[in-house]
């Protein structure tokens, strides 16, 4: 994986040339930038960082993503996969119910089957409603600046949508306070509050590509991060972390 098209020699080749891409504030408040034709994206301290991987002086990887929510569906995806894991334990929870009552028979699997048939629709309509209205108030895409290094990564929201997710956080809260539901207003705080994921590459157990999504999946035993990444730069930053996740199962 490594040795195509050396990626990590030119990559880093780039860096003692003039065309890094930073904008860098010293003591005198000048900025030295590129010129360059791609898109640039919002600042974050003193530098500027667009959507082409680059190292940046703090020794680090750094890139910026626009997901665009109805054509690129891999947080759709995402959103079902919780929701059909959440169907199945509570499936499975019946089954057990059931049989320690009245043991196995074909009323009780029909009862559990027509139960989480019932879930499941519902669920379904709640994401092909929720989804497209979470988009739209997104404005249909996101940008996410990813930060890389030998040690792991950081997806980490943009102001907007960060600002929007903490509103309907705290809605939540409020939502679970007025009708006392100490749990529903936990979950609004959770929400408010975590705009970024870390991943450790020491503790990442799965690795795998999905080219057409733009997405690398980078799982640890209790949390999934997603990395996304435009095809120019995606096999360097695939091999950069199959690389130093040495303990990764890679697809």
């Amino acid at each position: 994986m490594e040795g195509q098209g050396n990626p990590l020699v030119k990559k880093d080749n780039s860096l003692a040339g003039q065309n890094r891409n930073v904008a860098i504030q010293d003591g005198s408040s000048t900025e030295k930038k590129k010129q360059a034709s791609g898109r640039k994206g919002p600042s974050k301290e003193h530098f500027t960082y667009d959507y082409q991987v680059r190292m940046y002086p703090d020794g680090k990887y750094h890139w910026l993503y626009d997901l665009h929510m109805l054509k690129n569906p891999a947080v759709f995806f995402e959103v079902i996969r919780l929701f059909a894991i959440t169907i199945g334990i509570f499936g499975i929870l019946l089954f057990v119910i059931f049989s320690c009552e009245d043991g196995v028979s074909l009323d009780s699997t029909v009862t559990i089957l027509k139960i989480v048939g019932l879930m499941a629709a519902i669920f379904l309509g709640l994401c092909l409603i929720g989804y497209p209205l979470y988009a739209a108030l997104l404005g249909w895409k996101y940008t996410v600046h990813f930060t890389m290094d030998e040690k792991g990564l950081v997806h980490q929201q943009t102001k907007r949508p960060e600002d929007l997710a903490q509103k309907i956080g705290c809605l939540t809260v409020l939502v679970g306070l007025l009708a006392r539901r100490p749990g529903v207003a936990g979950a609004g705080m959770l929400a408010a509050n975590r705009t970024a994921m870390s991943t450790e590459f020491g503790a990442v157990r799965k690795v795998k590509a999905v080219r057409w999504m733009h997405l690398i999946r980078v799982n640890e035993t209790l949390s999934r991060n997603q990395v996304y990444v435009d095809d120019a730069d995606f096999d360097f930053v695939y091999n950069f972390i199959c690389r130093h996740c040495q303990k990764a199962k890679i697809k």
